[in-house]
């Protein structure tokens, strides 16, 4: 089977594998998967450890190639881990410029780290900043380049249930502001519904289930809707019952 890895969208306009497959020896990760993301859209994508959403994620970044399959994705892609990768040896306006040419490089930085509220912050050592700031710095170095997808790797599983809940304002802005398609991956169901335009749930390397979320933002927080799409994922993840 031939594959195919394109990187000449335009940005913003969103995602498109078919059919992909990656095989690691005689185990197939990825198994005829097919997804697609708009332009501006946030999709989230849950499954249980090993169903291969962070493999999904190295395709889509480009650190990996499928075995078999298509894969489009705009020119400009920035990943944000769960770690948050700073380099120690760089103060943080160095660390957001990383990668970036040009004479409006700070300039360019300045205003990112302005948007994720580090104003000020820009000389600082990444031992100096706490685990919520470090994820913003991150979140500011990938956007920097102002890119048509921005990847999450679960990027708020390390930080306390407080600055979650302030990365995810701060996610709702930023995808607003910056207009990029995002997949965010996690295994934090009430996070999902938190953020999503659209939550996928992945098993066995194919996309498994597809629920479009047209909740307020009061109604994400606590309705009878909510309630229901959150009962509905936990048993398209094999976990009804659980709360």
């Amino acid at each position: 089977m031939s594959s195919t890895v394109a990187t000449d969208l335009r940005r913003g306009t969103g995602v498109v594998v078919e059919r992909v497959v990656r095989r690691f020896g005689d185990r197939t990760v990825l198994d005829q998967l097919d997804l697609t993301i708009e332009s501006e859209e946030l999709v989230i994508l849950l499954g249980p450890s090993g169903c291969g959403k962070s493999t999904l994620l190295r395709l889509l970044a480009g650190l990996d190639r499928p075995d078999g399959g298509r894969v489009e994705v705009p020119a400009k892609r920035a990943i944000v881990f769960q770690a948050d990768r700073l380099l120690p040896w760089q103060r943080v306006l160095r660390n957001v410029t990383l990668g970036l040419h040009g004479p409006d490089a700070d300039r360019r930085a300045r205003e990112v780290l302005a948007e994720v509220g580090l104003s000020g912050r820009e000389k600082a050592w990444p031992k100096e900043l706490s685990g919520g700031e470090a994820q913003r710095v991150s979140l500011a170095r990938a956007l920097v380049s102002e890119p048509g997808l921005v990847l999450l790797d679960e990027p708020f599983a390390a930080l306390d249930a407080i600055t979650r809940l302030r990365m995810h304002d701060l996610v709702r802005a930023l995808r607003t502001k910056h207009q990029a398609a995002m997949l965010l991956v996690t295994h934090d169901i009430d996070e999902a519904i938190a953020l999503a335009d659209r939550i996928l749930v992945m098993n066995d390397g194919r996309i498994g289930s597809s629920h479009e979320v047209h909740l307020t933002a009061a109604d994400r927080e606590a309705s009878v809707a909510r309630e229901e799409l959150r009962a509905q994922l936990l048993e398209d993840l094999g976990l009804a019952g659980r709360h």
